[in-house]
C-alpha cells in the first residue's frame, strides 16, 4: 500500500518531526518517511509503537528517533525541535472530539497551547516548513456553516488563526489541512473511527453497528499522511488552509463495499448522517503542494481488511482492546 503515496527523500534537507506520532495519521506519516529514506523524529506524551507496529516492522521502528514528552511543556517542545537538528515539522498531536468535551481544559492545553508551543519552537530554531492538522471540524466555529459546533473544532480553527497571525507577524510560513473522516489500520479513536471499527469488526467475525449514516469523506489514513509530507517537501508562504477528504461516498456504500469482501459480515448502520462539510474538493491541495498519491476507497478498505485479519492472527490486536 506505500506504493500508492511515492516520497522522494531528496526533496528533504534535512530530518523531520512528526508530533502525535502515536496517533493513527501520525503512525502512517512516521512509516511513510522511514521507508523513502527520510530521517524521522517522532514526539508523542510517551513512547507508544503500538500503532506504529502495525504497518511497521522492527527495523523500521528502529530506524526512528523516538521522543517523549508534553506538547503542553513549551521547554520541552523547544528542547527537541533544537537538540534533534530537524529541518521540517508535521504537528499532528491533539485530543479529539470525545476527549475535548470530556475535559475542555486538556483540549484546550494539548490542541491549542500545544500548537502554539510547536510554532514558537518553529520560530526559534528557523524551521522553514511547517504543517499542521487542522479538522473538518473547524467549520464548525464558522457562522452558518451547517457544520455541527464542538470544542474540538472550535481550537482547531483558533489554530489556523493562530498560524495566520505568526505568518504575518513573524515571518513562520505554515500549511493547515483539515482531513476529514479517516480510516484505516490506527483509526481507533475519535467519534468518526467507527467506520474504520466496521471493518476490524468484519476481520474479527464480530458484529457492530456504525453510528451514522449517509454520504461522508472516505480518508485512506496513508493519503492523509502523504499529503501532510508533501506539505514539508518544499517551503511555502502565507498560512493556507485546505479541505482533505479523499472519495465521498455514503457510508452504506462504503460497508456494500466490505460486504463483497466478507458476504457474512454482521454489519449494520443506523444514525443520521454527520453535521460536517465533507463534499469539499481535495483539488486546491493537490494543486498546491503536488500529487501526493490517491487511494480507491474499494482498495482502501479491502487493504485495510487484509491487515486487521493479518494482526489479529499475529496477536498484534487485541479485538476487545480496539472495539
Amino acid at each position: 500500500m506505500f506504493d500508492y503515496f511515492p516520497i522522494d527523500s531528496k526533496e528533504f534537507d534535512g530530518p523531520v518531526l512528526v508530533t502525535g506520532s502515536s496517533g493513527c495519521i501520525g503512525s502512517w506519516t512516521v512509516a511513510l518517511l522511514e521507508r523513502a529514506g527520510v530521517k524521522v523524529h517522532a514526539f508523542d506524551l510517551k513512547i507508544d509503537k503500538r500503532r506504529p507496529s502495525l504497518i511497521m516492522d522492527d527495523a523500521a521502528l528502529n530506524n526512528v528517533v523516538w521522543h517523549a514528552g508534553d506538547i503542553v511543556d513549551t521547554a520541552v517542545v523547544k528542547s527537541v525541535v533544537k537538540e534533534s537538528g530537524v529541518r521540517a515539522i508535521i504537528h499532528l498531536a491533539a485530543l479529539q472530539v470525545p476527549f475535548c468535551r470530556a475535559d475542555p481544559v486538556a483540549g484546550a492545553l494539548v490542541n491549542v497551547v500545544g500548537t502554539v508551543n510547536v510554532f514558537e519552537a518553529a520560530k526559534a530554531c528557523g524551521i522553514a516548513r511547517l504543517t499542521y492538522a487542522s479538522s473538518v471540524a473547524a467549520y464548525g466555529a464558522l457562522e452558518n456553516s451547517g457544520a455541527m459546533s464542538t470544542l474540538y473544532g472550535a481550537y482547531k480553527y483558533c489554530n489556523e488563526q493562530t498560524a495566520k497571525v505568526y505568518s504575518e507577524e513573524n515571518g513562520l510560513h505554515s500549511v493547515g489541512i483539515r482531513p476529514g473522516v479517516v480510516y484505516g489500520v490506527g483509526r481507533d479513536q475519535g467519534m468518526t473511527s467507527k467506520t474504520t471499527a466496521a471493518i476490524l469488526a468484519a476481520a474479527a467475525a464480530e458484529s457492530y453497528t456504525v453510528p451514522f449514516s449517509g454520504k461522508a469523506s472516505w480518508l485512506f489514513a496513508g493519503e492523509a499522511a502523504s499529503a501532510f509530507i508533501r506539505a514539508v517537501a518544499k517551503p511555502h508562504s502565507g498560512a493556507p488552509v485546505f479541505d482533505l477528504n479523499g472519495e465521498y461516498i455514503s457510508v452504506e456504500d462504503g460497508m456494500a463495499m466490505l460486504r463483497s469482501l466478507v458476504p457474512n459480515a454482521s454489519i449494520e448502520v443506523t444514525g443520521g448522517p454527520l453535521a460536517f462539510p465533507m463534499d469539499k474538493s481535495d483539488d486546491p491541495l493537490r494543486a498546491f503542494v503536488g500529487d501526493y498519491g490517491r487511494m480507491p476507497l474499494d482498495t482502501g478498505i479491502r487493504y485495510t481488511y487484509e491487515s486487521f485479519q493479518h494482526s489479529i492472527q499475529t496477536g498484534k490486536i487485541n479485538v476487545r482492546d480496539w472495539l
